[in-house]
């Protein structure tokens, strides 16, 4: 003859898969994952597996616990009392199952009678908590689940500064329904690992983000965290794990934590204590979990709830600088469009004297050219906030002589506010499209925000590594907070804000793009003593920065084939 204990430890797999078959019958059962199914059955099984032939019958222990923390989660998973009766007894059938099926193994009739009690004590202990949840919790959960609508609908208001208030004050609701003299509870940020907040009341109101600053396993929150079921300490004084000194003086003994339910957009732990030393209830322990999980699912709400205001907030933002930008985009295209109309109707007007009226045209001609160079400059923008590298034509590229055409062109509109500092011969292979443009920027940027009395000065000079290009001006200065951003598209500075200068505010975006593109950088600097300078560091040789692309066959074939860099 066998002992239960070796027919259940030798068929405990085939056991388990008879009752999970049977098991997911149950209506409740529908829809949930096999851990949520399963439960606490493994480690039951493995309770008997464990007991002597003697100590069936008695309901006692380890098996007891099981049985009652199956019972709680059950209960969260909204299952009715004859089906949790049920499980039990599908258990006692299945395990049945497998001594009938080879008699050689069959336990003695006093063996089997002992297991069948032993499943009945568990079947009536479940029926008794069941009815003790149902008188006890309803006036104290109704209080409970008022408290919670209230701190979420609290939580949710625009500009609520009470949470953590809120967050406390249902720690009270807690001690109370559970007979504690403590409570606590610790947020986490699963993708960041950090503390977001943490609440607590009662004798060991603690600082607690002074000693938690991680759920590590050595802690007693990261015990919690680490278990599915409750974890509990008899005495916080004695404990090896890790707890707060205040905890330790509070005269707080025994602790009783949970997990909240994981999934969620939160990892947190919550936790209670007890004056006295000795072990929690069933009925604070299931108390403890559910309010736990009701907890969760209203913290989990405010956390949506708060993304999707950064969302609206976010979106607000991008709506308003569209409207700014469609606003100062059809004042500045508005401008050279009908300078080039009213010119063209003055052609058209007088034919016959269109040989005297070339200055005309070339207004036309330049007007047309400002507005295309716009044009370029949204496509590009376009590109740069989609993720993507502005397109080169690299050439042999003389910078000095790019920086004397831009300070002449900016000297014909501005006056004589330039000076030019570049060493003769300083060649690469770049785009001089790109950086005309790049400089063209930064040096009516100087113009539009520096001091007017006194002078713009471009510099271009090799450095070890290549060659850099500046722009340096006197005047406001440039916050921490504006040199951070000042490279986003549509971004403006302050000075830009509350001055009459008007900008689209894409001019030093597409400098930093054209830096990036050549495998360079540009970096800023600003301070009352030197002013504000804008750098361009650019290699030597843009090519080894290029995307491996055909696009541009020719020039690169041509590029090639032309004279070494100076």
């Amino acid at each position: 003859m066998a002992t239960v204990a070796a027919i259940v430890d030798q068929h405990r797999k085939e056991i388990l898969e008879l009752w999970e078959e049977e098991a997911r019958k149950a209506a409740s059962a529908r829809g949930l994952t096999r851990p949520a199914l399963i439960n606490l059955m493994p480690e039951y099984l493995s309770s008997l597996a464990q007991a002597s032939d003697q100590e069936l019958g008695q309901y006692t222990g380890r098996r007891r616990a099981l049985v009652e923390h199956h019972l709680s989660s059950r209960l969260r998973q909204g299952f009715d009392l004859a089906e949790i009766i049920e499980e039990f007894a599908l258990l006692g059938r299945c395990i049945a199952r497998m001594w009938l099926a080879a008699p050689s193994t069959r336990p003695t009739s006093d063996a089997a009678e002992r297991l069948f009690s032993e499943l009945q004590k568990a079947s009536t202990a479940v029926a008794d908590m069941f009815r003790e949840h149902l008188l006890n919790d309803e006036q104290s959960e109704k209080h409970y689940v008022l408290l919670l609508e209230t701190m979420a609908k609290e939580a949710l208001e625009p500009g609520a500064s009470r949470f953590r208030e809120r967050l406390a004050d249902a720690l009270t609701v807690i001690m109370e329904s559970t007979g504690a003299q403590s409570a606590a509870i610790l947020l986490f940020d699963p993708t960041t690992q950090t503390l977001i907040t943490t609440a607590s009341r009662g004798l060991a109101d603690e600082l607690l983000e002074k000693y938690v600053t991680s759920l590590g396993p050595s802690s007693f929150p990261g015990q919690i965290a680490g278990h599915q079921e409750p974890t509990s300490v008899v005495d916080a004084e004695t404990t090896e794990l890790e707890v707060s000194d205040s905890l330790r003086r509070s005269g707080i003994h025994s602790l009783l934590g949970v997990r909240l339910a994981p999934g969620h957009r939160l990892v947190g732990v919550l936790y209670i204590g007890l004056s006295a030393t000795r072990a929690f209830s069933p009925r604070q322990i299931r108390r403890l979990e559910a309010l736990g999980e009701r907890l969760t699912l209203h913290l989990d709400n405010a956390k949506l709830h708060a993304e999707l205001l950064e969302k609206i907030e976010a979106l607000g933002t991008e709506r308003d600088l569209r409207e700014r930008f469609v606003s100062v985009l059809a004042h500045d295209l508005r401008g050279p469009l009908s300078a080039a109309k009213m010119n063209a109707h003055l052609l058209i007007r007088h034919p016959e004297a269109l040989d005297e009226r070339r200055a005309i045209a070339i207004k036309i001609e330049r007007n047309i050219n400002r507005t295309d160079r716009m044009i370029h400059d949204l496509l590009d923008a376009n590109l740069i906030r989609a993720g993507k590298r502005l397109p080169l034509r690299l050439d042999q590229c003389d910078l000095g002589a790019v920086a004397r055409e831009v300070m002449e062109e900016l000297a014909s509109i501005h006056g004589e506010r330039f000076a030019l500092r570049a060493a003769d011969g300083i060649r690469g292979i770049w785009s001089a499209e790109e950086l005309r443009r790049a400089l063209w920027n930064l040096a009516t940027n100087a113009i539009k925000y520096g001091a007017p009395d006194k002078p713009v000065t471009i510099t271009v000079e090799r450095t070890d590594g290549g060659v850099e290009a500046s722009v340096h001006n006197h005047g406001s200065l440039l916050s921490r907070e504006d040199r951070a951003q000042v490279f986003e598209p549509f971004a403006r500075t302050r000075s830009a804000q509350t001055g009459s200068a008007r900008g689209w505010g894409l001019g030093l975006t597409l400098v930093h793009a054209c830096a990036e593109a050549h495998g360079g950088r540009v970096r800023v600097d600003s301070d009352a003593a030197t002013g504000t300078t804008f750098t361009l560091e650019l290699p030597l040789d843009a090519r080894p920065h290029q995307p491996r692309s055909d696009e541009q066959p020719e020039v690169l074939a041509e590029i090639v084939r032309s004279p070494d860099i100076h």
